[in-house]
């Protein structure tokens, strides 16, 4: 099957400012990994104008095999025991008043980076007293134990997406569980509900705007406090195919959806990621 052409709004210019060399550089500098790299986001070059970018910690190789992702698969390296200190440090630099932390999925150590995450926010609070913080993590395999280790060191947000709609997790995520991200997103507010909860999803892969509201209904009855949700984009032909790009329409009608299903927070537009404008999603929600 042929690949379905880019739309022209999703394609985004190079932008190259001393901005976005300073981000480059700090990076560099600390040896430290992006999502915005590793995952070819779309938006790097606006987030890095920002001064900003989503801290990837624990590697670039991730031990799953979800099948839309652009992270390296396959056995990872042994995590630098100085990381914590080096994004607390890199986010001083940037002078950042909001970080995004996330990671590759680490199911091969003992507390699959819990306590990475749990550092992380330690050290940065510690440097920047004033930073908010948000953390995107892996399902931890649902293991409560360690989704506590990250909530009880009291990240301001904690996401965890649930990517897509059920019947495709098989196809998409055939070593994750719909239901196990669901509990996940449920026992962070049954931990501490003055955390804030979010979640995203991508759409494109097949799902249908009645299965769309059935996620919708589903995260909306674990309280989930702010969803995003974007166009899925094929990484390169060894990826998922997309099977339809999603019109500005379209997304009307998801956002729609998510109202009706009563979510607080919906953020949905072609180039919405996770991470992507997090700061004034956050700030959206004080008011």
């Amino acid at each position: 099957m042929e690949r379905k052409r880019l739309p022209d709004y999703l394609k985004r210019g190079i932008i190259d400012t001393e901005k976005t060399r300073l981000v480059r550089s700090i990076l560099k500098d600390k040896c430290l990994n992006t999502v915005c790299d590793a995952a070819r986001c779309p938006n790097k070059a606006e987030c890095y104008s920002k001064n900003t970018a989503t801290f990837l910690i624990l590697g670039d190789t991730c031990t799953r095999n979800c099948r839309f992702c652009n992270i390296t698969k396959g056995k990872p390296k042994k995590p630098d025991a100085l990381e914590p200190q080096k994004v607390a440090q890199a986010i001083k630099d940037l002078n950042l008043k909001y970080a995004v932390i996330t990671s590759v999925t680490r199911d091969d150590l003992p507390l699959q980076g819990a306590d990475a995450f749990a550092a992380v926010i330690s050290e940065t609070k510690k440097l920047v007293p004033d930073i908010k913080i948000e953390v995107l993590t892996p399902d931890f395999e649902g293991i409560e134990d360690l989704i506590d280790i990250v909530a009880d060191a009291k990240p301001d947000v904690f996401n965890h997406n649930i990517e897509t709609v059920q019947r495709l997790y098989p196809t998409a995520r055939p070593l994750a569980k719909y239901q196990r991200s669901l509990d996940f997103l449920k026992h962070i507010k049954e931990r501490n509900n003055k955390i804030i909860t979010k979640s995203g999803l991508m759409v494109g892969l097949g799902e249908t705007f009645d299965e769309l509201k059935q996620t919708f209904d589903d995260l909306k009855n674990i309280d989930c406090d702010i969803v995003t949700v974007g166009q899925y984009m094929q990484p390169s032909k060894k990826h998922l195919e997309v099977i339809k790009y999603y019109t500005k329409e379209d997304f009307d009608t998801v956002k729609k959806l998510a109202q009706e299903s009563g979510i607080k927070h919906i953020i949905a537009s072609g180039l919405v990621r996770s991470s992507y404008n997090a700061f004034e999603v956050y700030n959206d929600t004080k008011y």
